[in-house]
């Protein structure tokens, strides 16, 4: 209701189809104003010839601008005076007479001026605001087909790199094209899904899921199950939420490269809160880490980078045995990355 009273404001003075139907509907409220002073003449106390004459005054000048507003302060002000000021049914002028006409020319003034400079303000405010309205529009069309353009363009790399696999021989030159073409086309697929240009953060319970799908979806694997478990209404910053989510991309990847190898299997995701700090687990059920596996003296380019991106985000990257078997890939965030 509020919007609508806003927009009906802002249209104000009204402009009708014929100009002089405002003349017309002007008179009829001087009139109004008039039959309604003589219904409450055995009310009132002697004198106040205008106290229904303002109203309409002011109503007119509200509706339909200055013009009419002027028209029915000269319409008004000599109904009151023929009507209402002795000797009554005459247009006499006495001293009496002018002092109250003056007053009334100055009151019916500042209420036209008053009402009309008021729209002007709020004219310009609305157009203002339409401006700004389709500043932001056009704002959002703009970012939103960089963002396009810049996802595109990832993909496009993803797809040279895949491309330059097949003219190498070298079996750790393949694996490394194609480890860098995956990540590659994983950025792109997370720029384009994350794109919001309010910037408000992600909910991560959703995020997790559509990401590991991917992930999965990207491995070939149809014999890995992934479980998301998180808080609903957990929201990350949206600078925060890419570094998140290569290192959950890792994590989820490497459970199925080393994990899960040649056998089904399930990861399980799931996300805590404790006091504002998120902790985040990939666990798997797999063949679990070698006999003295230590995480800072692994080769694996992922797990490099993602303790790299952890320590990015002021957090921390771990890689442990599970309780039975398989292993828990742990990343810890402090409070500041969850609003």
């Amino acid at each position: 209701m509020q919007r609508g009273n806003e927009r009906f404001v802002e249209r104000l003075p009204l402009v009708l189809h014929r100009s002089w139907y405002s003349y017309l509907l002007t008179a009829a409220f001087c009139g109004a104003a008039l039959a309604l002073r003589y219904g409450a003449e055995p009310l009132l106390p002697s004198g106040y010839p205008f106290v229904t004459f303002f109203p309409a005054v002011i109503l007119a000048s509200f509706l339909f601008g200055i013009r009419p507003g002027i028209f029915a302060a000269i319409l008004c002000g000599a109904l009151s005076w023929y009507c209402f000021i002795p000797p009554y049914g005459s247009l006499a002028m006495n001293p009496a007479v002018a002092v109250a006409m003056i007053f009334y020319m100055m009151v019916v003034c500042i209420d036209i001026l008053l009402i009309h400079y008021m729209q002007r303000a709020n004219f310009h405010l609305a157009v203002e605001r339409e401006r700004n309205r389709t500043l932001a529009d056009n704002r959002a069309l703009l970012f939103s087909e960089l963002q396009h353009r810049v996802s595109n363009n990832l993909q496009v790399v993803a797809a040279m790199l895949a491309l330059q696999r097949r003219h190498v021989d070298h079996d750790d030159a393949r694996r490394a094209l194609d480890d860098a073409s995956s990540r590659v086309a994983l950025v792109g697929r997370i720029s384009r899904a994350l794109y919001d240009p309010s910037g408000a953060g992600q909910d991560i319970a959703i995020f997790l899921k559509s990401l590991t799908h991917d992930v999965v979806e990207a491995s070939g694997r149809t014999d890995v199950t992934v479980k998301v478990s998180a808080p609903d209404g957990v929201v990350i910053e949206s600078d925060i939420v890419v570094p998140l989510a290569l290192v959950v991309a890792e994590a989820v990847s490497n459970a199925i490269e080393h994990g899960l190898p040649d056998c089904a299997g399930t990861i399980a995701v799931t996300l805590k809160q404790d006091a504002g700090a998120l902790i985040l687990r990939v666990i798997d059920d797999g063949c679990g880490l070698a006999p003295g596996f230590r995480l800072g003296e692994s080769g694996s380019l992922g797990l490099r980078i993602a303790s790299a991106l952890a320590g990015q985000l002021g957090g921390s990257f771990s890689l442990s045995p599970g309780a039975e078997q398989g292993a828990v890939a742990s990343l810890h965030l402090p409070a500041r990355t969850a609003c």
